[in-house]
């Protein structure tokens, strides 16, 4: 059974940054693809960026790109979201999710292991 559990947010003000981490057991790490999704009170989760297991491809969603770098250090089996000049509209609780794939995937429907949320909330 693969676990997932992410830190790192918190209160920060516009402009400002944080680095989310999100540490796994249970798995072989380096098998897995991981992503990042949020989710805004009223609103479904969305996705927000994801690297392949072996950290050579990543992509993000349009309203995060130049502001958000996701990163993995497999020695550790912890993936990062570092989020830079944050705005309001990112305050969200924030997942990482894994999923065993050589690919890359996009779509939260395609992850099986999912940690349990940190929250990040962005004064105006």
């Amino acid at each position: 059974q693969v676990q997932l559990v992410e830190s790192g947010g918190g209160l920060v003000q516009a402009g400002g940054s944080l680095r989310l981490s999100c540490v796994t057991s249970g798995g072989t790490f380096d098998s897995y693809a991981l992503g990042w999704f949020r989710q805004a009170p009223g609103k479904e989760r969305e996705f927000v960026a994801a690297i392949t297991w072996n950290g050579d491809t990543t992509y993000d969603v349009d309203s995060v790109k130049g502001r958000f770098t996701i990163s993995r250090d497999n020695a550790k089996n912890t993936v990062y979201l570092q989020m830079n000049s944050l705005k309001a509209e990112d305050t969200a609780v924030y997942y990482c999710a894994a999923q065993m794939t050589s690919t890359l995937p996009i779509d939260r429907y395609e992850y099986e292991y999912w940690g349990q949320g940190t929250q990040v909330t962005v004064s105006p």
